[in-house]
């Protein structure tokens, strides 16, 4: 036998494994790098978050990336190179990260890798019923492990396209196994570039979890200061609170037909853009508003898909709270609207519940991983339209 296949069979067996955890979201901010010690799996899981940072990317890194992000129209040697260089530049990082911490490669068994997403074009988006479900992240496993000697599990939501799903949100599979309780209902919420929740109700009431997206996030506000300042973020959003809310703009910006689908649903910035924003200043005649009212507005409409979806998952629920994590955390006006628009809910960081919010989609993935090596689809088959499956592609180092 192979001796990397008894390798894996041998991590498989081990009552608990050390799972590197990767995410790089459509910000494009860094690499997010969770070390975790996970125990057991399905409903049984326990994990220990050990170590946990952000290794922030390169404007080189960030610039290639662009190249190709969320547009229609590419060049096919870009997509080809970008794929082989993802992968070695996370396994760079990962290396790094390592060295940092004072840990040795070997005493890692998985690497679980979420990649770069590229392109998300689920039918819901593309309206082309001539082509299926499709989703792309790129940044090879094979060089990641290769490069780390680290046998690593990739490409994550294939596996759920192949068997029925969108490809997105995958949040459910992790939220579920590990913060369902008996008590309250739980909404937990992420504010990436696209935000989104997973719907955890009690343990007893008979009721499934389900994830969905629910709209805009950071990506318009990101690509906007980007665009117009130079900067990555409005970080603390200090643009945003010089500007003031335009109302017309607003209600253009939620007019978009996707925000009234019911969930579970999915989307990406292939949809919520500047393009999109740029359309509707030109329907409101508001192409000259200043740019700080732009980034007021552009918030305030991040909270209201976020705000209208949380009051219709919630309604005729009591004991329902909102744990929150993602970049969109650390965006006070942000949380502030939120807040002032569910002004009876419970609404915390996700770190109430023992968990770093900085750190939660790597840790995820890291639980999808040990359920592909560990666990077992039928973990997971209370969870509403979506596959019950274990997910991602393994790549072994030699």
């Amino acid at each position: 036998m192979n001796h990397q296949i008894e390798k894996l069979y041998r991590i498989s067996q081990q009552p608990a494994r050390r799972i590197i955890g990767l995410m790089s979201g459509t910000s494009l901010d860094g690499l997010d790098i969770a070390l975790c010690t996970i125990h057991n799996s399905g409903t049984s899981t326990q994990l220990k978050l050990e170590k946990f940072v952000t290794m922030d990317y390169t404007d080189d890194f960030r610039q290639f990336v662009r190249r190709i992000f969320a547009k229609r129209q590419i060049d096919q040697q870009d997509l080809c190179g970008l794929n082989a260089y993802i992968g070695l530049v996370h396994a760079e990082l990962i290396n790094k990260a390592l060295q940092d911490w004072g840990i040795a490669n070997q005493d890692i068994d998985i690497i679980a890798s979420h990649g770069q997403t590229v392109y998300h074009a689920p039918q819901i988006l593309t309206h082309d019923k001539t082509l299926p479900n499709s989703t792309l992240q790129i940044g090879d496993g094979d060089h990641i492990a290769v490069k780390t000697g680290i046998i690593t599990v990739s490409d994550f939501r294939q596996k759920h396209i192949a068997a029925g799903g969108e490809g997105a949100p995958l949040a459910a599979y992790g939220d579920y196994l590990l913060f369902t309780d008996d008590a309250e209902h739980r909404i937990l919420l992420n504010i990436g570039g696209i935000s989104n929740f997973t719907f955890l109700p009690t343990s007893n009431s008979g009721m499934k979890a389900f994830a969905t997206d629910l709209g805009p996030g950071n990506t318009i506000m990101n690509q906007y200061v980007h665009k117009h300042f130079g900067i990555e973020m409005d970080r603390d959003a200090a643009i945003a609170y010089q500007g003031t809310v335009n109302p017309t703009l607003l209600k253009a910006l939620l007019a978009e037909h996707f925000l009234s689908l019911d969930y579970p649903k999915t989307t990406g910035p292939e949809l919520f853009n500047l393009a999109y924003l740029e359309a509707k200043q030109k329907e409101t005649n508001t192409l000259l508003l200043p740019k700080e009212d732009v980034m007021a507005t552009l918030n305030a409409f991040s909270a209201q898909a976020i705000i209208d979806g949380i009051a219709a998952v919630s309604a005729n629920l009591e004991n329902v709270a909102v744990y929150v994590s993602g970049g969109g955390l650390h965006n006070p006006l942000l949380m502030e609207n939120i807040k002032a628009g569910l002004p009876k809910m419970s609404i915390s960081s996700i770190e109430d519940i023992a968990m770093n919010p900085d750190a939660k989609e790597a840790c995820l993935f890291a639980i999808l991983a040990n359920e592909t090596i560990a666990g077992s689809s039928d973990n997971v088959r209370n969870i509403k339209d979506s596959p019950a499956i274990c997910m991602g592609k393994i790549s072994l180092p030699s």
